[in-house]
């Protein structure tokens, strides 16, 4: 078992009940996607500690779902995805109820990072600390026009503590990172997507559609496609290049015992739509 086998097994066994109804999120399926809406509007979604209990509850809830083939994530309202951590809750925390505020929190990260089914999250505006490091670590980033992302945590006295620290530079660079995170100052869409922050900008008001667009157009793949082309680049990155060539080469032939090879290169030859089944 890998480890993020053993972090999600481990997440159902603490977090009981996956299937507790939820107050501070939204979760919906429709066909192959599942949307989780983090619905704090009156708080921007602000992160707080039952609101990061939820979520990882959800993402467990997609994880296992065999219908679902992608998530999407967002958040409530036009103004914000999410506009950090609940500063309020935060202030009153020991220095060791800090750190394991910070460990869920990355647990949570981790959680999606992890998720073998593709996660975009589509940011409708603010998107600062804890909001940010969130988007960090979906697989795809949609933006609105509106949105703004930034990890302001110097200005309190702090530093990221959900892997913004780790999962920025390694995203957009040593330099651009460090400039966001010792300034704590806001970038715009436009300038998200030039540093590679962002896969793409829509239209205020279009992010959701977007993403279930593109959402619709990977389910449409072999689920077990998916999951090896994502195994691969997470893993690859941290290897050496001869070691993740050979492990490419590996999952290639993987593929060639599966049904949903053999189904879609007859389909291909046939011309007419897969029907993959992820097995």
């Amino acid at each position: 078992m890998s480890f993020h086998e053993v972090l999600a097994h481990d997440l159902i066994r603490e977090l009981g009940a996956v299937s507790a109804p939820f107050e501070r999120i939204l979760y919906s399926s429709s066909g192959a996607v599942a949307s989780i809406t983090i619905s704090r509007e009156d708080k921007l979604n602000a992160l707080d500690s039952a609101t990061i209990g939820e979520l990882l509850r959800a993402f467990l809830i997609a994880r296992s779902n065999g219908d679902v083939r992608a998530v999407i994530l967002t958040g409530a309202g036009a103004k914000a995805f999410v506009a950090g951590a609940d500063i309020a809750e935060m202030a009153r925390l020991s220095p060791d109820e800090a750190r394991r505020f910070a460990e869920r929190g990355q647990e949570l990260t981790r959680l999606i990072e992890a998720m073998p089914k593709p996660v975009i999250a589509a940011v409708n505006g603010f998107a600062l600390g804890g909001g940010c490091e969130i988007a960090l670590s979906c697989h795809i980033r949609i933006a609105s026009e509106n949105a703004r992302f930034g990890q302001p945590e110097v200005k309190i006295g702090l530093l990221p503590g959900f892997g913004g620290s780790q999962r920025l530079p390694r995203l957009v660079g040593k330099g651009r990172a460090l400039e966001l995170l010792l300034t704590g100052g806001m970038i715009d869409a436009a300038e998200a997507l030039r540093i590679g922050l962002v896969n793409k900008v829509v239209t205020s008001g279009s992010v959701v559609a977007a993403a279930e667009e593109m959402a619709g157009a990977i389910a449409a793949n072999s689920p077990l496609a998916i999951e090896y082309c994502m195994a691969a680049v997470s893993s690859g990155l941290e290897m050496p290049l001869e070691e993740s060539l050979r492990m490419e080469a590996a999952l290639f032939g993987l593929c060639f015992s599966s049904d949903d090879m053999r189904e879609g290169t007859r389909a291909f030859l046939e011309k007419r739509p897969a029907r993959f089944t992820g097995k």
